[in-house]
């Protein structure tokens, strides 16, 4: 059984982004639309899966998997040409699919580093048919993932009461799902309350999707609303997934989590955040913040908002200082912030 086998939709390997061989093309279910329609953007090149990335076609995990399927299809272009040229080529393709979107940058190139590693071993082997070999390499990372974020999972909703409401911010992914599936297991009745997330909506879209699918009652509130909504509604716990976590604690995660975090605080109300610190960012001088166009801001699900003339700011991230966060949870228990280091040398999985 896979391990997305009772999840949402959203959250099922096929639609979120899936290497089609006899298509050679990979379908990305379009997040930026998606639950008012539910469509595939086909990229039928590794740039073009790249560019899907950059556009945020689709978000949170989403790129990662995208990435790992675009170098399947990247070995597709190149089935044929003698070794050297099949992997100029894929290490050509690999630093266009990492640097798509460049705060998860590092990140993204530990993905294709593992396609290449396995590519070079294949061609080595005298294997045929490669972008299959990288294909299965994709699902085999998503069922890895999928296994570690279900404990990351149980372990966030041990923090979570019996009866109780919880605040989320933007898009967690693969950790909602799980997160939901510990709760009905536990049974624990949680009510979620999710923040919109402008300017693609990813809160009220995408989070509020899972959670509903899952059966579980959602409510959607705009972005300028979780402070008062953190002092009247009766919340629990706050909790938001990162994109970077430095080795010093920080969290690195959609732009309006710290600002959440800032409420959360001055009400008492803790903050437990999901994520692996990264070894490759020990601190905040190896961050940099992402500024997509701004006239992302200026519009709304296509629908321009504001006159002619006037300017806007888009910072993709903000950052969070440790002290704002009870716990990091990771896939290997909790740690506070400043000590969130010492995962690397808890148990390995």
């Amino acid at each position: 059984m896979r391990f997305d086998h009772d999840l949402a939709f959203m959250l099922r390997y096929e639609n979120i982004a899936w290497y089609d061989e006899e298509k050679a093309l990979v379908r990305i279910l379009d997040r930026r639309i998606y639950p008012i329609r539910t469509e595939f953007v086909n990229c039928h090149s590794h740039g073009e899966v790249a560019e899907a990335i950059a556009k945020m076609v689709t978000q949170s995990y989403g790129p990662y998997t995208a990435a790992a399927m675009g170098m399947a299809l990247a070995a597709r272009e190149c089935a044929g040409q003698s070794r050297d040229r099949q992997m100029a080529h894929l290490q050509t393709a690999a630093s266009c699919l990492a640097s798509a979107r460049p705060t998860t940058a590092k990140q993204m190139q530990r993905i294709t580093q593992r396609a290449l590693d396995a590519a070079s071993h294949a061609l080595d082997a005298g294997e045929s048919h490669l972008d299959r070999r990288l294909f299965e390499l994709a699902v085999e990372a998503l069922e890895e993932k999928y296994r570690n974020i279900e404990r990351q999972g149980k372990e966030l909703v041990s923090f979570f009461p019996a009866i109780g409401r919880v605040m989320t911010q933007c898009f967690a992914d693969t950790v909602i799902g799980m997160m939901l599936r510990a709760c009905r297991a536990e049974g624990k009745e949680i009510e979620f309350f999710c923040p919109e997330t402008r300017p693609f909506y990813q809160g009220s879209r995408l989070t509020a999707s899972v959670i509903c699918d899952m059966g579980f009652p959602v409510t959607v509130i705009c972005d300028n609303m979780p402070a008062f909504t953190l002092e009247h509604k009766s919340i629990d716990l706050f909790t938001s997934a990162s994109d970077v976590i430095t080795l010093d604690g920080h969290i690195i995660n959609k732009v309006g989590t710290f600002q959440i975090a800032l409420a959360a605080s001055h009400f008492g109300i803790p903050y437990y955040c999901t994520g692996n610190p990264d070894c490759d960012h020990p601190d905040l001088s190896t961050i940099v913040i992402e500024e997509r166009k701004p006239e992302e801001v200026l519009e709304s699900m296509g629908q321009r908002l504001v006159m002619d003339g006037v300017q806007a700011y888009y910072p993709a991230f903000d950052i969070t200082p440790p002290e704002l966060c009870r716990a990091i949870v990771t896939t290997r228990g909790s740690f506070a912030p400043k000590q969130v280091a010492d995962f690397f040398q808890s148990t390995a999985d």
